[in-house]
């Protein structure tokens, strides 16, 4: 006959084994899952735009800011961290997110990174376009 312990070590491991394939399975099967959010970014205000002493430029921007991140939850996800950026190029850098902003264009780009119950960590962004900073500061 086997002992109480040898039992319980039986019972746990099959537990384990169970939710440690269920997980996998969760993960597999967010992958056929294609989000498709939709948004839209506005500037609705140019608050102050200024240099600061240590060189950078300031702005301050009233925004209106309609998302449907719906089709980003499913019953895998736990978090979701969604943030938007100034983001422009210039002949040095292909990717500004910074200084020396007077008179450029700039899109606007709603990025977001999805934390699941399990499985991996995934980001994307949808770029918007057609902003323009004013030449001067103000």
């Amino acid at each position: 006959m086997h002992s109480f312990g040898y039992r319980a070590n039986a019972v746990v491991t099959f537990a384990v084994t169970i939710l440690a394939v269920t997980c996998a399975m969760v993960s597999l099967s967010d992958n056929f899952n294609s989000p498709s959010p939709t948004a839209d970014v506005k500037v609705l205000n140019i608050n102050w735009f200024q240099k600061q002493p240590n060189g950078n430029d300031e702005v301050s921007l009233t925004l209106n800011i309609s998302a449907d991140l719906s089709s980003l939850f499913t019953w895998n996800t736990k978090q979701v961290f969604v943030f938007v950026a100034a983001e422009y190029e210039t002949p040095q850098n292909a990717l500004n997110q910074g200084n020396n902003l007077r008179g450029k264009d700039y899109n606007m780009t709603l990025h977001w990174h999805i934390m699941p119950k399990t499985g991996k960590m995934f980001a994307d962004k949808i770029v918007m376009t057609g902003y323009y900073l004013p030449q001067d500061y103000k």
